[in-house]
């Protein structure tokens, strides 16, 4: 997303009007203010608010100062007064400095958050106040304009979710990266392509189902879907498709006004008779007796 959509944003500055509040990772924010300054000489002199107040520059340059320190700022670079922060804005006149920004409260919810992390960007105060890590910054500017330019079904849980990024990509400029820095999550791929493989066949149990069609399913040659999926589940996929529709089977027996011949046809098989079979060599019993005991064995008595 380029700085110059951010011209077009002027719907952004509705946002506090239609969403007060939103959690992000067990922090809450209260959304004060938004809005957007064209490349027009403009300043803003000294002040201070009991809230953050965000600065995107989309275009131009002018200066930004807290207290005794002024700092360049110009396209492409955010910046940040904290709660107390004492602070003046002004454009250059040669070349006006334009601005989306917006202002929001951030205090926790629960937890402790002692150790540094995300967070830190808004909580640390010794810590940075222009950032060039605009990240999805303008991205999120431009899509909750859009979002509040025409609201729509749905549009509260929209605006919530990009709040929240709009939160946490803020913290996140102004963090250092000892605050970013995360051990890199476990992945185990052929967890998540066997999980992949096992929804397919739950999903396909009443029709044909081939090692080829769940292999490619998941992108993968027929032999290695079925030695990755037996390395994981310790059976094979056809063995797995046949448990899964015994066991579909069993619970729609129970039901006497669905016909056997409708559960075979439900459990992938187009006559009776195979199904029989199969179900007889799964539960150890005929479908019709099952269905008359409830699926309840009874042991001979010693």
């Amino acid at each position: 997303m380029s700085l110059q959509a951010l011209e077009q944003a002027d719907r952004f500055a509705d946002l506090p009007g239609l969403l007060e509040s939103c959690e992000v990772g067990g922090f809450h924010a209260d959304f004060l203010s938004a809005d957007l300054y064209r490349p027009e000489y403009w300043r803003n002199y000294w002040h201070s608010h009991s809230f953050h107040e965000v600065c995107l520059a989309y275009a131009g340059s002018g200066r930004f100062s807290i207290g005794d320190t002024s700092y360049d700022v110009g396209a492409g670079e955010v910046f940040l007064a904290r709660p107390g922060d004492i602070h003046e804005i002004e454009s250059s006149q040669s070349d006006p400095l334009g601005i989306a920004f917006w202002g929001f409260t951030f205090r926790p919810t629960s937890g402790s958050f002692g150790t540094p992390g995300w967070w830190s960007g808004l909580t640390r105060t010794t810590g940075p106040v222009v950032s060039s890590r605009v990240g999805a910054l303008p991205a999120l500017v431009t899509a909750i304009a859009a979002e509040t330019s025409l609201p729509r079904s749905g549009y509260q849980a929209g605006l919530t979710a990009l709040a929240s990024a709009l939160v946490l990509d803020t913290a996140r400029a102004f963090a250092i990266e000892d605050d970013l820095a995360v051990d890199p999550p476990a992945r185990d791929r052929g967890e998540a392509v066997v999980a992949t493989m096992t929804r397919h066949l739950l999903d396909n149990l009443a029709r044909p189902v081939t090692v080829r069609e769940v292999a490619a399913a998941v992108h993968l040659s027929d032999r290695h879907a079925e030695r990755l999926f037996r390395q994981q589940t310790g059976t094979s996929l056809m063995t797995e498709l046949r448990r899964m529709r015994m066991e579909l089977a069993a619970q729609l027996l129970l039901d006497p006004a669905i016909t056997v011949t409708e559960v075979a046809r439900a459990c992938g098989y187009g006559d009776v008779r195979p199904f029989s079979t199969a179900f007889r060599r799964f539960h150890g019993k005929p479908p019709s007796v099952f269905r008359t005991t409830g699926g309840t064995t009874h042991l001979p008595r010693g």
